[in-house]
């Protein structure tokens, strides 16, 4: 496993709240999703609450676990 997907592995299951990711497809802000997957890249890829599928870029995008 590489050290980057390590790091966020335990947000497996959580949900989470989009706080800002700079992309043109992003979810609104204050939008909640589930994380389903971290890839080998840390980055977290969520299914969001709207029906998108897009990931996190930790240190690029911004969000918080809420539960």
């Amino acid at each position: 496993m590489s050290k980057a997907k390590e790091k966020y592995q335990h947000y497996l299951g959580k949900t989470v709240e989009l706080i800002s990711m700079d992309d043109t497809q992003a979810p609104p802000v204050g939008t909640h999703g589930k994380v389903v997957f971290v890839d080998d890249a840390g980055q977290i890829h969520v299914k969001w609450d709207n029906g998108s599928s897009l990931a996190l870029i930790p240190g690029t995008d911004e969000f918080k676990i809420v539960s």
